[in-house]
């Protein structure tokens, strides 16, 4: 071989040697950026998860109350309308559950309901097992009705009110639609309907000297306390019992009285009349 050709390699190599390479200190330091940036992602992605179910933790302990509540007002809600429609058969739990569409309830919440919320219900009643809606009064038909206002007008109870009705009779509207002028309708001030019976018997012509007597008595010195008490001793209830309660003025706080005199405790009492006063010097004896 060329000898020139020699000593130029020779010098090549020496070059090589001294200039340092950068290529394998750039896939360090890439390889070294991402192994960096993965445990970011995981960090995040699992701080996220954390969030999440915190969150999703936090928002069942709040309404898990709430869903127990509003599952039995549902419940109360359609056994009062199937009432009202005219079912008035018992059903089972599984039966209520399964036409009210809460199939999706847990089987603690089933147990609160089976042995705690329904039985203590003022508004379910409980036989054998199964449930059905408890009115104030339970009615039948229109006869039903017409016997508990005329029972209400013998013993001086006064009316029914509409609503307390309309719950406890099926088909309630047409039922008194039918009964006509047997009923008689008063509204209270606070908009509520009361149902009275019609006694026809009462209905006779009273002459009119006897009119003018009755109209003659004044009552305008007899405040309601008084005429309540006089019927009560009459064996008679009043008619405020059905109407709403009265609001009792609030009673205004006694401003306190002025500062009050301390008495002061006397003492050497025993000594009374054998001491003398030296105010004034001490006396001349004579």
């Amino acid at each position: 071989m060329d000898p020139a050709l020699l000593r130029e390699r020779e010098l090549f190599k020496k070059r090589a040697l001294s200039t340092p390479t950068v290529e394998k200190r750039q896939a360090a330091s890439d390889s070294g950026s991402h192994k960096k940036k993965k445990p970011k992602v995981d960090k995040e992605s699992s701080s996220s998860s954390k969030l999440s179910s915190e969150s999703n933790g936090s928002f069942n302990i709040k309404t898990s109350s709430g869903y127990k509540f509003g599952c039995l007002a549902k419940i109360v809600n359609y056994m009062k309308t199937r009432h009202q429609n005219g079912d008035t058969h018992f059903l089972t739990l599984d039966e209520i559950l399964d036409e009210t569409k809460l199939l999706d309830i847990s089987m603690k919440q089933k147990q609160w309901l089976m042995n705690e919320a329904l039985v203590s219900n003022p508004k379910i009643e409980v036989r054998d097992g199964t449930y059905g809606f408890k009115p104030k009064y339970n009615l039948k038909d229109k006869k039903a009705l017409l016997r508990l206002l005329d029972k209400h007008d013998q013993l001086g109870l006064g009316g029914v009110l509409l609503e307390d009705v309309e719950e406890g009779l099926p088909n309630s509207a047409k039922a008194i639609k039918a009964l006509g002028d047997q009923i008689i309708f008063v509204t209270r001030p606070d908009k509520k309907k009361i149902l009275f019976y019609n006694d026809k018997h009462c209905q006779f012509a009273v002459d009119e000297e006897f009119q003018k007597l009755w109209r003659s008595v004044p009552v305008d010195s007899i405040d309601e306390d008084k005429i309540e008490e006089y019927l009560k001793k009459q064996g008679i209830s009043s008619m405020q019992e059905t109407g709403p309660k009265k609001v009792l003025p609030i009673q205004k706080r006694k401003k306190p009285a002025g500062p009050r005199k301390r008495n002061f405790k006397t003492h050497n009492n025993h000594l009374a009349g054998l001491l003398e006063d030296y105010s004034d010097g001490v006396p001349i004896k004579k």
